[in-house]
């Protein structure tokens, strides 16, 4: 695997999700990166509506003290489908039990597609970008600019299963599911990008179940990471209190994580595996900010589009066989031991400062 970087490299980073529990995870660990400077969040239909996910990273960045951060929308449908939203997995407002104010900002007016555009464009070969929903936004921006692939530094995606159960249908997984024409056009790019000579440390990174579902939290954590960030009281998340207790921790950070983290818990429950909680976009966000351990392989991906068993599956050819270059690199090994030591150790040193000024903007 490769090493992980103790003193990172700056990131500039664009991010697009569907907060989303494991979002907003994602989300509150990167504002705590003092290395990365949060560029934009773009907002993609998907655990819930557009406006809602919107909503969400706003209220959230805000708690986080990075309310200065402009968040977009952009497309409100996938390409081709209806909306299919999950609140069964993540709650109705889509994180779980965990309850803020209506955010003070509001919305930018700007399209979350226009923004991908003209950042890369005005800044080339200097910003990430962390997909962190289903692709419809990145594939509306790869028709705007076919160049996006040389454009963008690098490109992580949280999404796809090889050869492993989906969690969505038998081979499906969600982010892809969701639009999965998206998907097809954005490996569909990086095909004839990969074709025309794009590097491969440009191609993405496709973080798949089999290794996302290796980030597996344990209601420990939150207890771990309240004593961190001085809770004044134990935090106990335990598998036989009642569902929906809700957090008192003194930390109002603590509080929404484990607020949003206990849904996430009873649904995982729910469906046989257990009182954890697979916090797949946080294993993306770590590589894409260059804090965790991993490894990848090179393999040509494809979704599939028409089968009514198969829909939304992705496909990797690792071997070579289909006669077509790489598009993608897909991680096949990762540390989520020393992953949680760092998220653990990120968030309880923002929660102890939320108030403490950041000085940091979004693009220029």
């Amino acid at each position: 695997m490769s090493p992980m970087n103790k003193a990172p490299e700056p990131v500039r980073l664009l991010v697009d999700n569907d907060t989303g529990i494991d979002d907003a995870l994602a989300l509150a660990y990167l504002c705590a990166c003092e290395h990365v400077q949060l560029e934009a969040v773009t907002s993609t239909p998907g655990n819930v509506d557009a406006d809602r996910v919107a909503a969400n990273n706003r209220a959230l960045l805000e708690l986080c003290g990075r309310g200065e951060v402009p968040v977009y929308i952009g497309a409100r449908q996938p390409l081709q489908i209806p909306l299919v939203t999950t609140e069964e997995t993540h709650g109705p407002q889509g994180v779980g039990y965990a309850q803020l104010p209506e955010p003070a900002g509001t919305t930018e007016d700007q399209d979350a597609v226009d923004v991908w555009v003209r950042a890369a464009r005005e800044h080339p070969g200097e910003l990430t970008a962390l997909l962190c929903a289903p692709l419809t936004n990145f594939a509306l921006a790869l028709r705007r600019e076919p160049r996006l692939p040389w454009l963008l530094k690098r490109v992580v995606i949280m999404g796809g299963a090889f050869y492993y159960q989906g969690n969505t249908t038998p081979t499906a997984e969600w982010n892809v599911h969701v639009d999965p024409h998206a998907a097809a056009e954005v490996f569909a790019a990086y095909d004839r990008a990969a074709a025309q000579g794009l590097p491969d440390e440009q191609l993405p990174i496709l973080c798949p179940l089999e290794q996302t579902e290796r980030f597996e939290m344990q209601p420990s954590f939150l207890t771990e990471l309240a004593a961190a960030a001085g809770c004044a009281e134990p935090e106990l998340v335990r598998a036989e209190d009642g569902e929906g207790t809700t957090s008192t921790a003194s930390n109002p950070l603590v509080r929404y994580l484990s607020d949003a983290l206990r849904f996430y818990f009873e649904f995982h429950r729910a469906y046989d595996q257990g009182y954890i909680a697979h916090v797949h976009d946080y294993c993306a966000a770590g590589i894409a900010v260059g804090t965790l351990d991993y490894a990848t392989r090179p393999a040509s991906v494809a979704v599939e589009t028409e089968s009514q068993l198969l829909f939304g599956t992705t496909v990797a050819d690792f071997r070579g066989l289909w006669g077509r270059p790489a598009n993608a690199r897909v991680l096949s090994a990762n540390d989520p031991a020393a992953g949680f030591a760092e998220l653990r150790m990120k968030l309880a040193a923002l929660a102890r400062g939320l108030n403490a000024p950041t000085g940091r903007a979004g693009i220029d």
